[in-house]
């Protein structure tokens, strides 16, 4: 996945009054001239049994298709129609992993499904949610449907060999060009992949009979039957990997974060810590139908994630580093994640290129059209010396409001206890005691997400370094100078409402104070007066400041701590985040629920790698970040 992403290049060929696109890559076209949804249901769907097999689903049962080739999104589109059709009434769901080397741009994604009307309900939720052209996992959560799709972009034979099996894959659509127009998506690289991801049970669809197929699939001991074709098809292929002995081997092989299945209920999740990883934690369960109890000692939002306003703010990654790319992938997340919630506002980011200035400017060529903009210190609307890259999809987040949108989930309670311990009560049970050693609960799983506190509830827990930040507002109502834009430079600075400006943020490691200080509001009106000194001088006296002081918790190596800390106890942590909560939050507690409930996992297995908190259990020294922090809360 090293390479910039290229958009599909079609033809449009009008047969019987319907639009069909054609790849000028492949030369083939994506859908049946015939009937393509008709074929897709033949194929794709009753090749795989999918309308018995998805309405047999238990409550909480997860079920997981697999598809080589995205295209239009029709065989998902189709599926989705399907599952909303005879989906049991219970916690069920649905989810989708597609891999696709040149996605449609989003007006053509539109114009060659108008085509279908009956599907028109689905593909207006697929293109409002639909991810730029920018290599990697793309999460789209359909949460009122029961069902989520992780479109993978990039070539196949990159794409699934980096997929971590957190789930098997229940029923592959092995569709695709035809192997004569695209012969590389059928080489036994991919498909042995297509294995690996799979248990026995695994039922494959395909249009192709072609031999390398069905060689490929017959070599790893899949059964294999060729019903009749739809049209003027005569054969299409199905097939079924069966139960044997060599099972057993396959689960020697199992990846190192699966523990023993659960039975398919409700789990009970207890999160300790409400700041904005416990928040986007407890979320995402609800979301899943999960019961959770969050117990915060003192006030939600009280320590580092309870400034009056978060800034989405990334430092992008070149474009070749994009796939596994913390920061670039959490920013993709993180905006369709909060536009969710009413605390959001969308916002562009000036970006001061004050320190390699061609390096970050150059961005603006490799990414997306539009998405990046180089810009001269003239075109700004405050004055200054310095050139920027204004990024044009970002945002900010009023972490109150999320607070009180989150805690309004019938299925979250929160709960104030000063947690003193987690025992474990019988061989599936947790329980948590208070420092008056009460019992507060029994539960399927623990979180601690407690920053650097978080190493009070285990023997052996990695290093936090505290970090303390301080930001600062002030009234500037009357000030005709104001910004824009949101503006970083070392510093930062935006709008905080129609009254206030909010600008920040010092940067002082191995400092655990949290008073607000008449010096940290110097230091923040110095950031700001040596990029903008006309506007600076503006502002009001520091002493008129209003301003928030905390403590932020990085790990040594810059990653959030992921996963379980003990290996035979369900006690979990996610902590670590830094100044980068906000950003990292939405992506990386949807990894954890992958990891705690073994769905799909949303990012590659090497990044996967990097966030584990195990990671420095090894000796080995920690990798080199492949990004630096700066001292700026974003």
């Amino acid at each position: 996945m090293s390479n910039a992403i290229q958009t599909a290049d079609l033809d449009w060929q009008c047969i019987d009054g319907i639009e069909v696109p054609i790849s000028k890559q492949f030369g083939d076209v994506y859908f049946s001239k015939d009937n393509g949804l008709l074929e897709t249901r033949h194929v794709f769907l009753n090749g795989n049994d999918l309308a018995t097999r998805l309405a047999a689903l238990g409550d909480f049962e997860y079920f997981c298709v697999g598809e080589t080739g995205f295209g239009t999104g029709l065989n998902i589109l189709a599926l989705w129609q399907l599952w909303q059709q005879v989906r049991p009434d219970n916690h069920s769901h649905l989810h989708v992993i597609s891999v696709e080397k040149f996605p449609l741009s989003k007006p053509d994604l539109s114009r060659a499904l108008a085509v279908w009307t009956e599907l028109e309900v689905f593909s207006q939720q697929l293109i409002e949610q639909y991810p730029l052209p920018i290599a990697g996992c793309h999460r789209l959560n359909f949460p009122e449907s029961r069902f989520s799709i992780d479109l993978w972009l990039g070539d196949a034979h990159d794409v699934f060999p980096v997929i971590a099996k957190t789930h098997p894959v229940n029923a592959w659509f092995l569709d695709g060009f035809a192997p004569s127009c695209n012969p590389d998506m059928w080489e036994a690289n991919v498909l042995n992949h297509l294995i690996r991801l799979s248990d026995p049970g695994t039922t494959f669809a395909s249009f192709s009979v072609a031999g390398v197929l069905k060689r490929g699939l017959t070599e790893h001991g899949i059964s294999i039957s060729r019903p009749r074709g739809f049209g003027h098809k005569r054969e299409m292929l199905k097939a079924v990997w069966n139960a044997s002995e060599d099972f057993s081997i396959q689960r020697i092989e199992q990846d190192y974060r699966q523990h023993p299945s659960q039975s398919s209920n409700q789990r009970q999740i207890a999160i300790i810590g409400a700041g904005i990883a416990g928040l986007s934690c407890a979320w995402g369960f609800a979301q899943r139908g999960h019961q959770v109890t969050i117990y915060e000692q003192s006030a939600p939002l009280a320590g580092a994630s309870g400034n009056p306003l978060a800034l989405l703010n990334p430092k992008l990654s070149p474009i070749e580093q994009s796939a596994e790319h913390l920061m670039t992938l959490s920013w993709q997340h993180a905006l369709r994640h909060y536009r969710n919630f009413n605390a959001f506002r969308p916002i562009a980011v000036q970006q001061l290129a004050q320190k390699n200035p061609d390096e970050l400017l150059q961005l603006a060529n490799e990414y997306p059209q539009n998405l990046l903009k180089a810009q001269t210190a003239e075109q700004l609307d405050l004055r200054t010396q310095f050139k920027s890259l204004q990024l044009t999809q970002a945002g900010s987040v009023y972490p109150q409001q999320l607070k009180d949108q989150i805690l309004e989930h019938p299925l979250i309670q929160l709960k104030y206890a000063k947690i003193e311990n987690i025992t474990q009560s019988n061989v599936h049970r947790l329980t948590l005691c208070n420092h008056q050693h009460s019992h507060l609960g029994d539960f399927d799983h623990v979180i601690v997400c407690c920053a650097k506190n978080s190493r009070q509830f285990f023997e052996h827990f990695p290093i936090l370094k505290p970090i303390r930040g301080q930001v600062s507002w002030l009234n500037n109502s009357s000030n005709k100078l104001n910004p824009k834009h949101a503006y970083s430079y070392g510093g930062y600075c935006m709008q905080l409402d129609d009254q206030q400006l909010i600008l920040g943020a010092s940067f002082y490691p191995q400092r655990e104070d949290s008073e607000v200080l008449i010096e940290d509001h110097v230091h923040n009106y110095d950031l700001i007066h040596s990029v903008f000194p006309q506007y600076a001088e503006t502002l009001l006296p520091v002493e008129q400041w209003h301003g928030r002081a905390s403590v932020r918790a990085q790990s040594l190596d810059y990653f959030p701590l992921l996963g379980k800390v003990e290996t035979d106890k369900e006690i979990y942590t996610f902590s670590g985040l830094g100044s980068k909560g906000f950003l990292f939050a939405p992506l990386c507690s949807e990894v954890l629920i992958a990891m705690i409930l073994n769905e799909a996992c949303p990012v590659p297995e090497t990044l996967l790698r990097k966030l584990d908190v195990k990671r420095f259990n090894k000796k080995l020294k920690p990798k080199k970040p492949y990004f630096k922090p700066n001292n700026v809360d974003r």
